[in-house]
């Protein structure tokens, strides 16, 4: 059977698999803002712009300083976290008791305020990253030919998520992360740091999309709107699954990319309004989201 529905096979996988990288794109950055939200209830706007500059940084790190995109995988999330950690004390501390408006707004400048410096510094046409040696070429997985780095892509982006999830849901640092956000004058009468536990949760969130960003490198051109191009649908990929659930945001991000994928295959004039049609059936049967908690 070569054809399903009129659709050569080879054509069909090929996009399921192009499906499942942007799906794990979706999933590593709607994960990073679902973190931030869930434990500090701050709609983080500047996640594009984060992951854009960890796709520059590690661009950056290849041409200027000789990193190679193994040392990046490594060296870029800290760095963006470190970022990160530095806007939340100096800026978003100040309004975590204040509404939801505030923190969209000036997150949404924050961003656009990064993504004019890398528009002025190097306009806004794509940089290459050459995909790291190890990575070229593909498998012959007999029914279809599988490149290298697509399947790297998807890998990397399931041990990360996963990961977190473990971590945030299952062990003792992310029941204390939890307590930090839920009942902070609590936490902090049993001795633990709650601004120190903030400031991390923050940081790790947007070194999330700054890992996500050295993934996209040699997957896309790397330019100043990569980020702003692709917040909107991870934002509607956030509500689809709930916002503040980790593994919504992960299931779906990963569904989504492949539901996207066919779309392209079977009706391509719906495949940029697919996710957008799904979150508005999903918020009017569901307005928590598919994960999310009814309030």
């Amino acid at each position: 059977m070569n054809e399903i529905f009129g659709v050569p096979l080879p054509a069909l996988l090929g996009q399921l698999m192009l499906g499942l990288v942007n799906g794990s794109f979706y999933a590593i950055l709607s994960l990073g803002l679902a973190v931030i939200f869930g434990m500090l209830n701050i709609i983080n706007f500047a996640h594009g712009a984060m992951y854009m500059m960890g796709a520059f940084l590690a661009w950056m790190g290849l041409n200027y300083w000789g990193i190679d995109y193994w040392w990046a995988l490594v060296l870029v999330p800290l760095a963006i976290g470190v970022i990160g950690m530095i806007t939340e004390r100096a800026l978003l501390q100040w309004l975590y008791k204040l509404d939801h408006l505030y923190g969209l707004l000036l997150t949404f400048g924050l961003a656009l305020i990064i993504e004019g410096l890398f528009r002025d510094q190097y306009g806004v046409s794509g940089l290459p990253y050459d995909i790291p040696e190890a990575l070229t070429g593909a498998l012959d997985l007999g029914f279809m030919y599988l490149p290298k780095y697509r399947a790297w892509v998807i890998l990397a982006s399931l041990v990360v998520c996963f990961s977190t999830w473990f971590v945030i849901e299952k062990t003792r640092l992310g029941a204390y992360l939890r307590a930090a956000t839920e009942n902070p004058a609590l936490t902090q009468a049993f001795g633990i740091n709650v601004p120190l536990m903030v400031m991390l949760t923050y940081g790790f969130g947007v070194a999330l999309a700054g890992f996500a960003g050295v993934l996209a490198a040699p997957a896309f051109q790397v330019n100043p709107l990569m980020g702003s191009h692709l917040i909107i649908v991870v934002f509607a990929v956030v509500v689809i699954g709930g916002m503040g659930s980790i593994l919504g945001s992960i299931v779906t991000g990963l569904s989504l990319g492949v539901i996207e994928g066919l779309a392209k295959v079977f009706y391509p004039e719906a495949s940029a309004t697919v996710v957008f049609v799904i979150m508005a059936v999903v918020l009017m049967v569901r307005p928590a989201g598919l994960f999310g908690r009814e309030q």
